[in-house]
């Protein structure tokens, strides 16, 4: 039974369908950037967005143009649902003013930025093995204020 037996088992696997599990999804924050001006534009985009399935809350505000999307939900499916509403919609481009290394490079600064935010820019973006000049400078023999012990 040693060899018949193993070569049962192993037909048997392939002839076993297995079920699929479906994955399960992330719950995810997606913010997006919408261009609105009154209450009825307001509630149109809210409206739409809480219809998607696996939404758990939207928070609206007007006054940055912002609409943050929690739940259930893929990105990609979010924006293409507010764009539905005839509204010009894009992902949120802002991080907050203190993250960014250099704030005023000619791609972050943006003056149509809310208060406390500019746009995530590569430039803005410090370079994670750059050695700066003050380091470098620090015990140079052009430098006055260099270190004396040398």
């Amino acid at each position: 039974m040693g060899a018949l037996g193993f070569l049962a088992d192993y037909m048997s696997d392939f002839i076993t369908i297995h079920s699929k599990r479906k994955k399960r999804k992330v719950t995810q924050k997606v913010e997006i950037k919408v261009k609105m001006d009154c209450d009825g534009c307001e509630r149109r985009v809210r409206n739409a967005v809480s219809s998607i399935k696996g939404v758990r809350s939207v928070q609206v505000n007007r006054k940055q143009s912002r609409v943050t999307v929690t739940g259930y939900v893929e990105p990609n499916k979010v924006l293409k649902k507010v764009k539905s509403t005839g509204k010009k919609a894009e992902f949120w481009p802002y991080v907050p003013y203190n993250l960014v290394a250099y704030p005023y490079v000619a791609e972050a600064y943006d003056k149509k930025a809310p208060a406390g935010y500019v746009k995530s820019a590569v430039q803005a973006m410090p370079i994670p093995n750059a050695v700066d000049d003050k380091f470098v400078t620090l015990f140079s023999d052009e430098n006055p204020n260099a270190c004396s012990l040398m």
